[in-house]
């Protein structure tokens, strides 16, 4: 069996979707899996083969992966930080800006951060952490997934007619595109920082110590004393 042959039995494969699903739910507290790749690859081949229910089963397989590995991001954040990578408990300025915005807008934070390489895990840990309601998390869980799937599939629907369906060249190009976008953000927030101020801490000069200075004291002149005979 040639490689082509290969791919195209896994991306047509009954075991696709479950075992996407519990990719992309494993890639929230531990994001090294290829699952964005994955998705990409089996959405450009179904646009580019007209395969409508397996467009829809892989939209239905993202968001309930996601979801779910929101949640489990979401406990660990409240019951214990050991067990979530070190990226969850770094201050930088993605993790500021979604404390700031988590309870007044949780859907915009969760949204905003999951477009971010690293921003679902960021975003999912810090709600757990500052203690966001579970009903407003799960609401603004269902809304980051959603779009963050429908932006995948955007993709994969993108890639369709170049690809034509071709399994390899989808593979290859849901790893071309996964590797731009991640440059792309990370030639962004590079730009980004090289265009702030930088602030020089200035330090004032310690104040010269008092000096005393003595004034001569004029003395009155003593009259001689007079001497009787």
């Amino acid at each position: 069996m040639d490689l082509v042959r290969l791919f195209d039995a896994c991306l047509h494969s009954l075991w696709l979707l479950p075992v996407l699903a519990v990719m992309i739910a494993a890639d929230g507290p531990v994001p090294v899996l290829p699952s964005e790749t994955i998705l990409m690859s089996a959405a450009a081949a179904a646009f580019g083969t007209h395969d409508v229910r397996g467009i829809i089963g892989l939209f239905a397989a993202a968001v309930v992966g996601s979801v779910a590995g929101d949640m489990i991001c979401f406990w660990l954040g409240r019951s214990s930080n050991r067990f979530l990578p070190a990226a969850a408990r770094a201050e930088c300025s993605l993790t500021q800006w979604v404390k700031a915005n988590l309870f007044r807008r949780p859907v915009v934070a969760l949204v905003g951060a999951r477009l971010l390489p690293g921003g679902r895990l960021v975003s999912t840990a810090a709600a757990g952490r500052v203690g966001l309601p579970l009903r407003r998390f799960v609401a603004g869980s269902l809304v980051s997934s959603s779009v963050w799937s429908l932006y995948m599939l955007a993709v994969g629907m993108l890639l369709g007619p170049i690809v034509g369906g071709n399994p390899f060249l989808s593979l290859a190009a849901g790893v071309a595109m996964a590797v731009l976008t991640a440059g792309g953000f990370a030639l962004v927030q590079r730009l980004r920082a090289r265009r702030r101020p930088v602030v020089v801490a200035v330090t004032e000069a310690p104040a010269p110590a008092p000096v005393a200075v003595v004034l001569p004291v004029a003395t009155a002149p003593v009259a001689p004393a007079l001497v009787t005979p």
